[in-house]
């Protein structure tokens, strides 16, 4: 049969959209990868294999083949590559047992703060992590963390959610609301919804959903993942502001299911993103992969007792996660689909980088030189600022506290303050 060629998709490939889907556009792949970026990133395992010979499709029919697909069972094996060059600081993040919680995580950063698993989501933004994934339909999910000296899981079956971390041997148990039907019952807030989203099939799903007229989407050839035969769909901008250089997702031949999606930056070298299955098995799992038991002298946390304990003593300081997503869906963001960028209107005062940063002094010394040393100092007609810089995602902060940010080259953020001025 013919090895498949690369054949290009531009404008119109995705149809007539509603007005929310239009407003999901307009956020665009790079909000989207930015986000995913800090929450839960980069499974990679390498190519292997020679390119198979699979009949030729089209970028459409390969997208709709994706769209399609509907897979509820598989385990597997996930490696997690990321290299967003973020910057090392002392004191954040850590291994496992220094995990923060979170509002809702059921943990509130206290007793059960070692086991919140959204601190602990937050380290895969960098580095190489191995994961080992489970799912048999929407009441049931595991995601196993495994690092060198400890293991962090999280378990949904049923009513019952738990993370456990090993190394500090701390459970913590929630129980998850069920749905309007009262038959199925999903993670808690504050937990992933689907902890599917450990794997590239979600990272890819974003990305096609937000590709619209700024995009090029071509099929450019096969490839072999996790012992499987794929099509390898590559997804472009086409704005010359983005950072992005390209998007590729190597999609099952059979079944439709994305397995590996990479993201690579504009600026060239290695995947800021990287996504993967080592192996993949699409068969039911056993039922005990999703029984939790905790193990014999493990630190025992109720979650909902302890979020419950925080609402009261919070009470109406503590923001609720509607009121989040509120001032959330609120922010402004100009530009569209690759160089969308997100902004924040500052109240008067930002980081110093005129002649004030030199009155800035801190405990550590001098704050201005600080901040010279990890942002570049910026001037327009906007005034002047700073803009931080990672292999993918831009920020500049304006004196007067305005933030733009999103995965543009440092002129297109100074080019969106000026033209908001």
């Amino acid at each position: 049969m013919p090895r498949n060629e690369p054949t290009e998709v531009t404008d119109g490939w995705g149809g007539e959209r509603s007005p929310k889907r239009r407003k999901a556009v307009r956020y665009g792949v790079p909000v989207a990868v930015a986000g995913v970026s800090a929450a839960m990133i980069g499974l990679v395992p390498a190519f292997a294999g020679s390119a198979p010979d699979l009949p030729k499709i089209s970028a459409q029919d390969l997208i709709a083949k994706v769209a399609k697909s509907d897979v509820q069972q598989l385990s597997g094996t996930v490696r997690v590559t990321t290299d967003l060059g973020l910057p090392s600081l002392p004191g954040v993040g850590g291994g496992a047992g220094g995990f923060g919680g979170a509002q809702d995580g059921g943990a509130q950063g206290g007793e059960g703060a070692s086991a919140a698993p959204q601190q602990k989501l937050m380290e895969l933004a960098s580095g190489a992590h191995t994961l080992r994934v489970a799912a048999d339909g929407p009441e049931k999910q595991r995601v196993s963390i495994v690092d060198k000296a400890a293991e962090y899981s999280l378990v949904h079956n049923g009513k019952d959610v738990w993370a456990y971390d090993s190394g500090s041997n701390t459970a913590v148990h929630n129980t998850a609301p069920g749905d309007r039907s009262g038959k199925q019952h999903r993670a808690p807030e504050g937990l992933p919804k689907d902890l599917k989203t450990a794997t590239p099939q979600d990272l890819a799903k974003q990305a096609l959903e937000a590709a619209g007229d700024t995009t090029s989407v071509s099929v450019d050839g096969t490839a072999k993942v996790a012992g499987r035969d794929a099509y390898q769909l590559l997804i472009k901008p086409k704005q010359a502001g983005s950072t992005v250089g390209s998007i590729r997702v190597a999609v099952d031949a059979a079944n439709g299911v994305p397995l590996k999606f990479t993201l690579t930056p504009k600026s060239g070298g290695a995947a800021a993103v990287d996504v993967g299955y080592t192996n993949v098995d699409f068969a039911k799992p056993a039922a005990s992969t999703f029984s939790f038991t905790p193990p014999k002298g493990a630190k025992v946390v109720d979650g909902d007792k302890e979020r419950a304990t925080a609402q009261r003593e919070h009470g109406k300081d503590a923001p609720s996660r509607k009121h989040l997503a509120k001032d959330m869906d609120g922010m402004d963001v100009i530009g569209k689909g690759w160089t969308s960028i997100a902004t924040i209107k500052g109240d008067g005062s930002g980081l110093p980088s005129g002649k004030d940063k030199d009155k800035a002094k801190g405990a550590g010394g001098d704050v201005g030189k600080f901040l010279d040393s990890i942002g570049d100092k910026v001037n327009g007609k906007f005034g002047s600022g700073r803009v931080f810089s990672t292999r993918l995602v831009n920020a500049l902060i304006t004196d007067n506290g305005t933030v733009y940010v999103g995965a543009v080259d440092k002129q297109t953020l100074i080019n969106a303050a000026n033209a908001a001025k």
